[in-house]
Order: C-alpha cells, then structure tokens, then sequence
C-alpha cells in the first residue's frame, strides 16, 4: 500500500462509517479515493446538479451546506473534518437538493460508490448507520462522536424528522406473475403486452424468484440462454421481501443492502406469504416527491384549487401512512398544520392576483381545529380576517374588497375539500371581517360581557393561527385578550359553563351514551361529547394562567402540567385522553371518508372499545378541577 493510501486510510478509521470497516477493506476503500482541493468559496455541488458518482468526506477544511428558499439561501449545516455528506447517489437519482460550498480551503475525499457499496450490503454497522442517519436527517445518530453524517434532504421549518421518510408510498399491488415452468418467450412477451419491466415467478402464490428486464438483456439477448429455456433458469433467486406497510427509508435500503431494484411485497413480508406486490426503484423515486417538503413546495407552485386539491389529496394519504406506522399524533398534527396553512396561503395569494393587491394591510386567521393544528381530516374551514385600520370615509370601500377577498378564498378551500363553517365562522360574512379596532370591540365585548348574545360568541374564536398577512395584526388580537384576561371572573364564569354544558359521553351505567334519533342514531358524538370538553378544558386553562403562543390542545395540557405541578397528573392524562380520541376519530374518518365525529360502537375492536373508554375517565377530574377553580355561578 503506496504512503498516499495508507495516510488516507488511517485518517478514514477514526470516523464513522468507516471505523466499521477491516483494515483490509479500509485499503480498498482509500485506494479507490480521488482527493479534491477546494479552495475558499468554490461549491462542489449546488441545488439541481446531477448527481455525483461518489459521496464525501472532508479531510480538512469547512464545507458549508445551504439550501436557496424563496429566492434565500439558508444556511443548513457544517461539515468539518470527519463528516460525511453527498450521500444522496446512495439513496435517490433525482438531483441534488443542497448545496456545498467550501468557507475555507478544503481537502475532500470522493469516495466512489460503485467501491463502497459492498461494504453498505456486507457490514450490518455501516448499514445500520446509514438508515439511521439518512431516516432521521440527523448527524452521527448513536453518539456525538466525532465524525457525522450529513443527510441530503431538505425539510422545511418545524418538521419533525421522525416523520419524513414515512410519508405515503404507493406501489403496484397488481404484479405480473409466472410459474417456474414458464418459457422465457413466452414471459417475454406477458410483460412486453404489459408494458412491466418485471414479473414475479411465483408457487402457490408465494414468491420463489423474479426476472427483469435487466435479467433478459444479460441473460437472453447476450445468447448465454435460449429463448426457449424456462424462467427459473435465469430468475433471481430467493426474491426479497418486505410486508406491505414497508416505510420508504426501510425500502431504500433494503434494496441498497441487496444491490437490487424490485422488492416483492407480501403478507407478512417473507417469501413464505400471499404475494400482494411489487415495488420498483422508480416508486421510490416517486415518493420522494411526497414527502412534506416537497408538498409545501408544490403548494406555492399551485395556480388553482384543482393543484391544491391534489396535494391535499397527498397529505391524506401522508396522514394515513404515518398512523399506519404508529407515529406520533403530535408530529402528524405539527406537519399536517404546517401544509393545510400553506394551502390557505396559497388561497389567498391566487385570490389576490385575481382581484389585485389589498388597499390595506391584514392578517388572515384560520379558526378552530385548523388554528389548533388538529385538522386532520377536510372537515369545515373557520376563519377571519382582521384589515388595518383606515380612514373614515375608505372604510366601506376596503371591507368591501375584503369581503370580495374572502368569498375567493372560501370557494377555493371549498373545492379543495374543506366545507364552509355551517354556523357563518366565515371571513366572508361581514361579521367576521373587519378592521383592526373593530375587532379589538369585538373581543372586549365577549370578555366583558359575556352571554349578552348567545348566538354570537364561540370560544373557537380564541383559538387562531395567521396563515397570511401582518404578524403584528395578530400579536395586537392576542394583546388585546390576555390584557383583558385579568380578573375576569364573569368571563372564565362563561367558558367553564360552556365546557361542562356538553352532553356526558358515558351514562350513568358506564355505558356509551349514543345518539338516540336522528340520521347518526345509536352512534357515538366523540367530537361533542369527547374532544370538545377535552378542547375547552385546555383553553379555559391556558387562557386563566396567561400562557400565550400555545394553540395546540395537546401541547397546551403539556404546559399546563410544567406550570401547575398540583395538579400536572390531571393535565398529562388529559393529554393523552385527548391523543387516544383524536386517533380514534382521524382513524375512523379516514376508514369511512368522513368526518369521523360519528364512531359505531360496535365496530371498533374489543381494544379500542377499551381504549375509548379508558380515554373517557380523565373527563371527570378535568371537570371537578373546572368546578374548584373557577366561580361558576351565574351561566350555571
């Protein structure tokens, strides 16, 4: 080994992937290594470029790596010697999606992946780090050794790692299929009528092999077979596996760990089950358009409700795969929340162009469960819109095009799937839309004088999030409550009635209580009877203890319990009370395309019947709380 190689392969040892490695595959590995001098302000990569046939180590020197948004770079992370980044040949073929720019004079190693790739399929460590590092967009994932791997995905703001790379995966759940007896001809021609570029050869319908189109151009037209010889002459043997809800990280690399390009699904994921698919390279490729980023970004390309249908369309399909595999509800929710507000932004910008550019400032702010973050399912849009302030005689004038504004964006959502508000919540109802001061009156009046007229106020309306507009319309609107929070008996008096005036959700035998007429008869109400005084409890809560900034129900129980030790137990079990329901519903919704608010009973599994009523119990001690805390005297 020349002295070149041998200084490289010592300085690779101490770091991770490479430590895993022998000496003697260190050796391989050094030796196959182009060393590149990068001097100060020089990109090895930028955003869009093709990828590269190797991926890099910095041997000295600082890489940075940065992301251009909106026309802004964002600076991501840095590398220093030992870390490894550009791992994204490995795991994708679209291009690259940072950019690696030296801030100092670097020297970096590109180290072949056509070398390294043995080691990734041989040695389960060097595996083992890859998947959890490229899965969990994290650096060195075990420890804080020295040394870290860089993932190559871009996610935007607030997005919780855990979930990017389980995002909706769709495959062929229609496979072509032969038996081992088949001629080579003959399979030839199924999959050229079929225009598949694979076919599964199967027994008893469990897979024993698979041929590609790889398989025939080496195999047949190079003339080592015949046309004639029967397919499990040049099948591939044993095909790999994987169970149907495989995430898109396990994927990758399964098939970078079998150097292959189709995965056979089955039933339980082994070669002894039901075939029930297959998945092609290209389906990951595919997929890695649907991960949250991506969304976001297909939102603000959108030109109409048709495009922001179809991504809505995505982020079900997302939400589904991420309850499928058992990811937190609050990380679904916080992504979720983050692409339904981006839909309504996009609303508004199209409704703008089309009308023409606002004569006033304003902020528009979604309402309820979508300003809580918990919209999961297209249930109904609630919101409003709050202008600036303008002089007298402008006034008429600007309310009039905002209310022209609203009525856009509200068909637009409307045809994207979210349904008006039946109880007006709407910024196109000139109630809900109106300037700064007005509004300033509007909250007032609710807290001051509370119940004057019933059929007006909805403590929705406390629970907002700006999807567009001025920042400062909404911090005056959340000035404007906890100011007036202080003190005011008669309004907690108000919103601790208004959460125990829902309906009981078990009856006195602990049974559920269900509806009793109507078109959702002997079914069970979990938004008013479950969720809803989980919802009011929080807020009634937060909005006493004067916690701003937190909209989140299940986050507002959470700090609840950090500033309240006394009574934290009843706030975490209301937590998880209202993670258990929320579930339930989104689950339930998704199965029967609805708004899940209506659950038969009688179609839950014996444990989630148990899970529902475990969730139910909390309820009575957050409403004893409601009754010691608060003065409930005169909306009693």
């Amino acid at each position: 080994m020349n002295v070149i190689v041998e200084r490289i392969a010592d300085f690779l040892k101490k770091y991770p992937p490479f430590n895993y490695l022998s000496v003697d595959e260190l050796k391989i590995v050094a030796s196959s290594i182009h060393v590149i001098n990068l001097e100060k302000d020089k990109t090895l990569f930028k955003v869009g470029d093709h990828l590269h046939d190797s991926f890099y180590t910095v041997a000295s020197g600082i890489i940075n790596l940065s992301v251009i948004a909106d026309a802004e770079e964002t600076f991501l992370n840095k590398c220093v010697a030992g870390d490894v980044f550009g791992l994204r040949p490995f795991f994708a073929k679209n291009n690259y999606m940072m950019t690696a720019k030296a801030r100092e004079e670097c020297v970096i190693f590109a180290i072949p992946i056509v070398a390294f790739r043995p080691f990734v399929a041989q040695n389960a460590d060097v595996l083992n780090f890859l998947l959890e590092s490229f899965a969990t967009n994290s650096n060195n994932p075990g420890d804080q050794n020295k040394g870290k791997l860089l993932s190559d995905n871009v996610v935007f703001q607030g997005q919780q790692p855990e979930i990017q790379y389980f995002q909706s995966f769709s495959y062929n759940k229609t496979p072509l299929k032969t038996t081992a007896a088949a001629q080579v001809k003959d399979v030839a021609q199924l999959m050229t009528d079929n225009l598949f570029n694979s076919v599964i050869v199967s027994e008893k319908n469990m897979p024993i092999g698979i041929v590609t189109d790889t398989d025939l151009r080496s195999k047949v037209a190079t003339g080592r077979f015949p046309l004639t010889t029967t397919i499990d002459k040049i099948m591939s043997s044993p095909v790999l596996t994987v169970p149907e809800n495989v995430s898109l990280a396990e994927a990758q690399l399964i098939m970078l760990q079998g150097n292959v390009t189709h995965l056979c699904v089955t039933q339980d994921g082994t070669d002894k089950s039901e075939i029930k698919g297959i998945i092609a390279e290209h389906d990951l490729i595919v997929a890695q358009a649907s991960n949250p980023g991506v969304l976001i970004k297909e939102i603000k390309r959108s030109q109409d409700a048709k495009d922001l249908k179809r991504v809505r369309g995505k982020l079900t399909d997302m939400i589904q795969t991420s309850l499928n595999k058992n990811i937190p509800l609050s990380h679904i929710n916080n992504i979720s929340g983050e692409i339904s507000l981006a839909i309504v932004k996009r609303s508004v910008e199209l409704s703008i162009l089309e009308l023409g550019s606002p004569p006033a400032r304003f902020a528009w702010l979604s309402i309820g469960s979508q300003g809580r973050k918990e919209q999961l399912l297209l249930t109904d849009q609630d919101h409003i819109l709050v202008f600036e302030d303008v002089a007298a005689e402008k006034y008429r004038d600007v309310k009039d095009y905002f209310l022209k504004l609203a009525k856009k964006v509200t068909e637009t959502l409307q045809k994207v799937g979210y349904n008006p508000c039946p109880n007006g919540h709407l910024a196109s109802n000139m109630l809900w839309c109106k300037s700064l001061t007005d509004w300033i009156k509007q909250y007032e009046n609710w807290m001051n004088t509370p119940g004057e007229i019933s059929n007006e106020i909805s403590s929705i309306f406390f629970d907002y999030e700006i999807a567009y507009g001025e920042p400062k319309i909404e911090e005056a609107i959340t000035d404007v409550i906890f100011n007036n929070v202080r003190k005011k008996k008669l309004f907690f008096d108000y919103l601790g009635n208004d959460a125990l005036r829902k309906p009981p959700a078990l009856t006195f035998f602990k049974k559920f209580a269900l509806e009793e007429e109507g078109p959702h008869k002997d079914k069970f109400d979990i938004k008013t009877r479950a969720l809803m005084p989980l919802i009011d409890a929080a807020r009634l809560f937060t909005l006493s203890l004067h916690i701003k900034g937190i909209n989140n129900t299940y986050l507002r129980y959470k700090q609840l319990a950090m500033i309240d030790s006394k009574h934290a137990e009843i706030f975490l079990n209301c937590a998880e009370a209202f993670q258990a329901l929320s579930k339930i519903r989104v689950t339930e919704g998704m199965k029967n395309d609805d708004s899940g608010q209506y659950i038969n009973i009688e179609q839950l599994s014996k444990n989630d019947r148990e899970i529902l009523k475990n969730a139910l119990l909390p309820m009575r001690d957050i409403e004893d709380l409601i009754k010691d805390s608060f003065q409930l005297t005169q909306f009693s």
